[in-house]
């Protein structure tokens, strides 16, 4: 056997978590999970789920149901997080978890395992996003569930609910993952920022940064956002900044 069939049996043992929340918000300290699914699985099967609905204990706001169709009268008889977070977090143990920005479900997880005093490492797990992979591959026009769903071709799995998101995700990793060797070049590729071909949201969504106002990018390069799309909005301000004074040093009447 080749050191590269080696490598690539390994990638294809090796076990993830794939975790999934729906919650009141986008607020890991402040908002509530009302629906988590995780599934252990390895690129050649499945080896263990969970999925519970979560009664959050407050009020889901509209803007949230919109999203997961969740409402109160659902939760209602459901369990609390803290019956539920023992299951989750032991089917986590210390695997690699993956999930399409799966930062903030494990932030949430953890901000309420905090909360009730529910010992974890799980902050501690290698991460995997899948959509950062999504980025590196660069073949789909956007990089949402979604959107790799159908550029995939992956079956439907009904509507946006944390078990369907996971189904879905796991599905969408496996094809990512062809284009790796082994875990260790995933973690290569994804400790880098990647650039992206366009800005993926605000009033600029869809253009090319190089069209963006630069007020407009030096505003959006100052705040909270994800390595990559501040590496990418810094990027381009360098390279004004660039073409900028090269244009100055070349203007033979700067002097004058």
């Amino acid at each position: 056997m080749t050191p590269l069939m080696r490598k690539k049996e390994q990638l294809n043992r090796q076990e993830f978590v794939c975790i999934d929340c729906e919650t009141t918000g986008l607020d890991p300290k402040q908002d509530r999970i009302i629906e988590i699914a995780a599934v252990r699985f390895t690129l050649e099967g499945l080896i263990d789920s969970f999925e519970s609905l979560i009664n959050p204990d407050c009020p889901i706001p509209e803007s949230s149901i919109a999203i997961h169709h969740i409402t109160p009268e659902m939760v209602k008889d459901q369990p609390k997080i803290e019956e539920v977070l023992p299951h989750i977090l032991k089917l986590a143990g210390k695997s690699v978890i993956i999930g399409h920005g799966i930062g903030f479900d494990v932030e949430i997880v953890a901000a309420a395992a905090d909360r009730f005093g529910i010992p974890t490492t799980i902050r501690s797990n290698l991460l995997i996003d899948t959509l950062r992979m999504a980025r590196a591959y660069g073949e789909s026009q956007t990089n949402s569930l979604e959107q790799l769903r159908c550029h995939f071709n992956i079956p439907q799995e009904g509507a946006h609910r944390a078990m369907s998101d996971v189904t879905v995700n796991i599905e969408v990793f496996k094809y990512l993952a062809k284009f790796y060797r082994n875990i260790d070049q995933i973690f290569d590729v994804l400790s880098k920022p990647i650039p992206l071909k366009t800005m993926p949201f605000g009033p600029h969504k869809g253009r090319q940064f190089k069209e963006i106002p630069i007020p407009y990018l030096v505003w959006a390069s100052k705040k909270d956002f994800d390595q990559d799309l501040l590496f990418s909005l810094r990027s381009e301000l360098k390279k004004r900044k660039y073409k900028s004074t090269l244009a100055q040093s070349c203007n033979p009447f700067k002097d004058l």
